[in-house]
């Protein structure tokens, strides 16, 4: 004698993994995907992302920026001391400093503003080191020169 199969044969899968539910009560619980929270997580993520990157590379154009004031200076200072007066073949790596005479006239010295003591007569303007390039980077300067 056979026994029928009590389950009604609409009422079963032949793929029950196929089913958006869970099919037996050891089965994982199945939960339906809320699309509108996952493409609101994941549009919040890349908003931050994005805005990460996009102060970085703010940063980095102020980086930029900085350098090139930095340049700028570096030949302003350059040209100012190679139209000055200067008595002796300056080197690289070596310190130097520049004045400014009461003729308006600047001149570059081996002594420091410091060394000349109260005997100082000129406008100390800036102290110098001539770099490789044979550009001049300033160590130190009077804040009342660039005003000119």
């Amino acid at each position: 004698m056979i026994k029928e199969n009590p389950i009604d044969k609409d009422k079963i899968t032949e793929t029950p993994s196929t089913l958006p539910y869970a099919h037996h009560v050891g089965s994982p619980v199945i939960k339906p995907i809320d699309k509108g929270r996952v493409k609101g997580n994941a549009m919040s993520a890349m908003v931050e992302q994005t805005n990460k990157q996009m102060e970085q590379i703010h940063k980095q154009i102020q980086l930029l920026a900085d350098q090139a004031k930095d340049l700028q200076k570096r030949v302003e200072i350059s040209e100012r001391i190679y139209l000055a007066d200067m008595n002796f073949k300056p080197l690289i790596g070596h310190v130097y400093y520049l004045y400014q005479r009461d003729n308006q006239k600047h001149f570059l010295s081996m002594i420091s503003p410091e060394e000349w003591g109260r005997s100082l007569k000129m406008e100390f303007i800036s102290e110098v080191k001539l770099m490789h390039d044979h550009t001049w980077d300033v160590i130190r300067e009077n804040i009342n020169w660039d005003e000119e």
